[in-house]
């Protein structure tokens, strides 16, 4: 398993990036290899997200990204959030 971490700092519509945000993950969701994912603001920094996605490894987290619907969904975010984004292995796992 790996997470894909994305930090997104909003700078455009807060609406529209929300819009935006929830078509991009229901369209990763419905993609192979596609485990969870959870979304996280910021305390005290509205406008920053943390986006963690689960898949069952980084081909199909890879696969998902380089489809033409991804593509065309994800430029539709960059004018209203500069992304920082890592795909992650788990080193180590607590209770």
């Amino acid at each position: 398993m790996v997470t894909f971490v994305n930090k997104l700092t909003v700078h455009g519509d807060m609406d529209a990036f929300l819009a935006v945000k929830d078509r991009l993950t229901a369209y990763m969701s419905a993609q192979p290899g596609y485990v969870s994912h959870q979304t996280l603001r910021q305390a005290g920094q509205p406008n920053v997200y943390l986006e963690l996605a689960v898949w069952q490894d980084a081909t199909a987290h890879g696969t998902a990204v380089r489809s033409k619907e991804f593509q065309s969904l994800v430029r539709r975010l960059r004018p209203l959030a500069t992304p920082e984004p890592g795909l992650y292995e788990t080193v180590e796992a607590g209770a």
